[in-house]
């Protein structure tokens, strides 16, 4: 590591911890040369994950982008920011065991679905009408009657 004092390519490490959740490791080192102390952070390096569209392009995955829709469908809902990140963690923890480096959109949109029709049925239409691109009102109408059957079903 070069000290960005003076350049020189020695040093020791003084201290050393983990960062919050361990992502990462922080390092004070100090120049062996002109005693200068400085920080570094190691993380770990991540191939991204990327999502293959339904027009076959790829993008990175980004948890950011479907918290921000989930939070869309979850609007007025009695669904809490808390609820959404678990979600979301759960569907990464699936997903990202099974799929290496890529990932159908359809596939990751099935694992959200899936947890959110158990969180909120309202909120899960939502986020079905616009992941599924319903073409007309009865396309939407019969999955509101497969959630209905879903009900009558359990209430058997």
């Amino acid at each position: 590591m070069k000290c960005p004092e003076c350049g020189h390519s020695e040093d020791k490490v003084v201290d050393s911890r983990t960062t919050k959740e361990g992502e990462a490791i922080r390092r004070r080192r100090e120049c062996l040369d002109c005693g200068k102390r400085f920080t570094t952070y190691e993380y770990i390096e991540k191939v991204p994950l990327m999502v293959i569209k339904k027009d076959g392009r790829r993008e990175p995955y980004s948890r950011e982008k479907l918290l921000k829709g989930l939070v869309t469908a979850c609007e007025k809902r009695p669904v809490s920011r808390d609820q959404l990140e678990e979600l979301i963690d759960d569907v990464e923890k699936a997903t990202f065991g099974k799929f290496k480096h890529e990932i159908l959109s359809a596939d990751l949109g099935n694992e959200v679905m899936e947890r959110l029709h158990a969180l909120d049925e309202v909120a899960y239409v939502r986020f079905a009408s616009v992941y599924r691109q319903f073409k007309d009102v009865n396309e939407f109408m019969s999955e509101i009657k497969n959630i209905l059957g879903d009900k009558d079903k359990g209430a058997s």
